[in-house]
């Protein structure tokens, strides 16, 4: 079979790839190991993405954001970080701006199942396939799939996670940074109302996150060794319950699980390339974020975007869109807009979840300054809403 572009990963950057090369009149294919049915209705998994207003816009023009229930994104006003013991925050909202909001929560799978929806017709699903092989040259790109079929295209794109099998494959290395440590998210309901404002508390030995949902509803973030995590996977729900309102201190009351509980790796990876001979890297498989940040699926669906507009210049141009100065042009774009903040957020994971002594009171300190170095705190809450000028080219 014979395309111009192949996405391999079917997960909301890939999909959202696929929406924003619509009408360029291309040939698209989709390959992805999950049937059908699991891109159509993605069961939940626990993640709440936090939507900036570039993010958002995205959505709205691929046609996915409509197909977002009303009722289901929640508003996110304000942020607060916390240290230890101490009940200082250093806060972030938005305060002398236009916007009420710092973002929207929404669920991953609603996210994923809109994207899929709003998939173009002219799209080929390849589902229930694996990719085993790849081989490139200056005239297209052949990819050999888990059923002995072959294909072919001029542009390959990975979009298959931060353990991408595809970027292994093309052999592309990666900077990978393993924090030793293990996430389980999960929904409570509480008794005590969280006004939809988000805490990130860098607790001595623990991390916890709350992401405020419509109603006494959050999301919970929690962070420790793996066993630990494993172990509060498998307690009754009761258990659960009881000893996550202990962890937080009953800062929303009693808690209440309402949802299944969904552990994850902490493990931040960054692609040495972000391309390579008639191939790019998308999403996860170019940088996988700590989830500290929250900015993991704002890169992935601001990345996508990016080659989106520059496969389709040159289109227009005449040149060949999957050559050298294309994917070479998408990469710097990317990495320019990636990489500081990668690293500051694995700088700011690996200090604030250090209980060592000097790193206790640097992280006190780190929090003070914050709130009162007004303009870092505003460029931090511009990066956030994505009101730099990124934002205008979305």
């Amino acid at each position: 079979m014979q395309f111009d572009v192949v996405i391999v990963g079917g997960g909301p950057v890939g999909l959202a790839f696929a929406g924003s090369l619509s009408g360029a009149g291309l040939r698209v294919a989709v390959v992805e190991p999950q049937p059908r049915e699991a891109l159509a209705a993605p069961a939940f998994d626990g993640r709440e993405i936090a939507l900036t207003h570039r993010s958002q816009e995205i959505l709205r023009q691929l046609g996915a954001w409509e197909r977002i229930p009303e009722e289901i994104p929640s508003a996110l006003r304000e942020a607060r970080v916390l240290n230890g013991g101490s009940p200082y925050a250093l806060r972030f909202d938005t305060t002398g701006r236009q916007a009420a909001e710092l973002g929207k929560l929404v669920p991953n799978h609603v996210i994923r199942r809109a994207l899929f929806e709003a998939l173009p017709a002219e799209t080929t699903l390849l589902t229930g396939h694996r990719v085993t092989a790849l081989e490139a040259d200056a005239e297209g790109a052949r990819l050999a799939l888990s059923d002995g079929q072959r294909i072919a295209a001029k542009l390959v794109v990975a979009a298959d996670s931060r353990f991408s099998t595809l970027r292994r494959l093309a052999g592309i290395d990666a900077e990978t940074l393993d924090f030793g440590k293990a996430m389980l998210v999960a929904r409570l309901r509480h008794t005590l109302p969280h006004d939809h404002i988000a805490t990130e508390w860098f607790d001595y030995g623990q991390t916890m996150a709350m992401l405020p949902l419509n109603g006494d509803v959050s999301s919970v973030v929690l962070t420790l060794p793996p066993a630990e995590i494993a172990r509060l996977k498998e307690v009754d729900g009761a258990e659960f319950s009881a000893e996550i309102t202990r962890r937080y201190r009953e800062r929303l009351g009693a808690m209440e699980l309402i949802s299944t509980r969904h552990t994850y790796p902490l493990v931040a990876v960054y692609a040495r390339r972000f391309a390579g001979r008639r191939l790019a890297l998308l999403g996860d498989a170019a940088v996988g974020m700590h989830p500290v940040t929250a900015h993991g699926f704002n890169f992935g669906l601001h990345g996508q975007d990016i080659l989106a507009r520059r496969v389709k210049a040159a289109l227009s141009e005449g040149r060949d869109f999957a050559a050298g100065p294309v994917l070479r042009g998408y990469e710097a774009e990317h990495r320019q807009a990636t990489r500081g903040l990668y690293l500051a957020t694995n700088a700011t994971a690996l200090l604030y979840t250090s209980d060592r002594l000097p790193a206790r009171v640097l992280r006190g300190a780190a929090l003070r300054l914050g709130n009162h170095l007004r303009p870092v705190r505003g460029a931090i809450v511009s990066r956030l809403m994505e009101e730099d000028g990124a934002g205008a080219r979305a």
